[in-house]
């Protein structure tokens, strides 16, 4: 599984902070405040990432793209929980996939090879098969949000 130590800093620092996100990187071992799922699992707390080394890029995507799906009331008290409906949840699910396209050495294929392994669920069985044949939902909730074109392109911009 990627994590924060085999990705280049540089590159995911720009890819948050288009987002108005920034990455507050920890040492090893370090209690991660607002992980929602402990461990090693990334933490969002108001317009902050927090990761340590050992934290799974796709976690890392996974809880930017929270902060981005959001409401911006939601983002102004954003501790931890993420919140949101089902919806949401399966756009942020869809946008992580983009965007690890925008990240040297990550990309959806490896994305997706560490939400299966890691143990996201969709109906079809991997989360290669949703995105590419069951996640138009997904797609047509982040176009209307804003957040993507027709194209799948993500604009840059968080849920307004």
């Amino acid at each position: 599984m990627l994590t924060l130590e085999s990705v280049e800093p540089a590159a995911l620092a720009a890819l948050l902070g288009r987002y108005g996100l920034a990455l507050e990187r920890l040492a090893p071992a370090v209690s991660i405040p607002g992980s929602y799922w402990g461990e090693c699992e990334a933490g969002l707390r108001a317009e902050r990432l927090y990761a340590r080394p050992d934290t799974p890029v796709h976690s890392i995507l996974h809880e930017a793209c929270h902060f981005i799906c959001m409401s911006p009331a939601r983002r102004a008290a954003l501790d931890t929980d993420a919140g949101g409906d089902d919806a949401e949840e399966n756009a942020v699910c869809y946008l992580q996939v983009l965007l690890a396209d925008a990240l040297p050495g990550v990309g959806r294929d490896r994305l997706f090879e560490d939400m299966d392994a890691w143990g996201y669920s969709f109906r079809l069985g991997s989360a290669r098969a949703w995105f590419e044949r069951d996640a138009e939902d997904a797609r047509r909730w982040l176009q209307q949000h804003g957040l993507t074109d027709p194209a799948d392109r993500p604009s840059g911009r968080c849920r307004g």
